[in-house]
């Protein structure tokens, strides 16, 4: 089997012509993908807790403080103390990291439409359930389950 006909190697080449289209976009704004996702998964009323931002993103805890840090060093979020809970911290979006959000939505909307006008709404359903069953199946362990190691 040639490595393009592989579903991992369509996927990995697929997020990553996304990813580079994601982040030159976001260049164009002085920001990164990786700012735009932390943006949009904020919640823009009540705030986040930092804590669930990570898992909620998929985003190691060590990539998230960096972009936090970043994102507070250049006025786009702020953290205030959980009210809910005294040793946690609620994510929150300024004025202008509100802007940022606003345009990284419209940036995700632009993308989904454009897939979806070339594409029938059976095939779109498709690949959602493809998605779906790998996820469930790497959730489930059950890809390398006969797997034995030395």
């Amino acid at each position: 089997m040639q490595k393009e006909q592989t579903i991992d190697h369509v996927l990995r080449a697929t997020w990553q012509a996304v990813a580079k289209m994601y982040n030159e976009q976001a260049s164009k704004y002085d920001s990164t993908m990786s700012m735009a996702f932390v943006l949009l998964n904020i919640d823009k009323v009540n705030g986040t807790p930092s804590t669930s931002l990570g898992p909620q993103m998929g985003m190691e805890p060590t990539s998230l403080s960096r972009v936090l840090k970043n994102m507070e060093e250049r006025g786009a979020i702020y953290r205030e103390k959980n009210p809910n809970d005294g040793r946690g911290v609620l994510i929150k979006l300024t004025s202008y990291g509100l802007k940022k959000r606003k345009i990284s939505k419209e940036h995700v909307i632009q993308f989904n439409e454009a897939v979806k006008s070339q594409l029938d709404p059976e095939k779109i359903q498709n690949f959602f359930e493809v998605a779906k069953t790998i996820n469930d199946l790497i959730a489930k362990k059950a890809i390398f389950e006969n797997v034995h190691t030395k």
